[in-house]
């Protein structure tokens, strides 16, 4: 059964979209989360800066929730940046570390965090500047 990404309340600042992925993101799921993320991008393309995927309640992640990310990451347009929210410890973080995404994608420990980077400094985006 697919779960398609949930978009959250309208977050602060403009230009920032958030979707709530499902709890498995597997070889069950993930290909047709794909073209669902992505439709949510084109429809806000005309001011998206960042997109944030929120895999707070996800609960386990194979590969090929690595690629998805990864697929996402490609098909934003180039003004637009990709952040991910996953809890430390959790099953997602890890799949995420030991795939090496961690280091081309930021990862925070919650959505206030990651909202904050993006009004902070927007180069790195891994933690705010001060």
């Amino acid at each position: 059964m697919t779960f398609p990404p949930q978009p959250c309340e309208p977050c602060d600042p403009p230009g920032c979209a958030v979707l709530a992925l499902p709890s498995d993101i597997d070889f069950c799921n993930a290909s047709g989360l794909l073209p669902l993320i992505l439709t949510a991008v084109e429809q806000r393309s005309d001011g998206l800066r960042l997109l944030v995927l929120d895999l707070s309640a996800t609960r386990f992640m194979d590969s090929q929730g690595v690629r998805l990310l990864t697929a996402v990451r490609r098909g934003l347009p180039g003004h637009a940046s990709l952040r991910v929210v996953a809890a430390p410890k959790s099953v997602a973080s890890r799949v995420l570390e030991l795939s090496g995404l961690r280091r081309d994608v930021p990862v925070h420990d919650n959505l206030a965090e990651a909202l904050r980077a993006e009004s902070g400094t927007a180069g790195s985006g891994l933690r705010e500047g001060g």
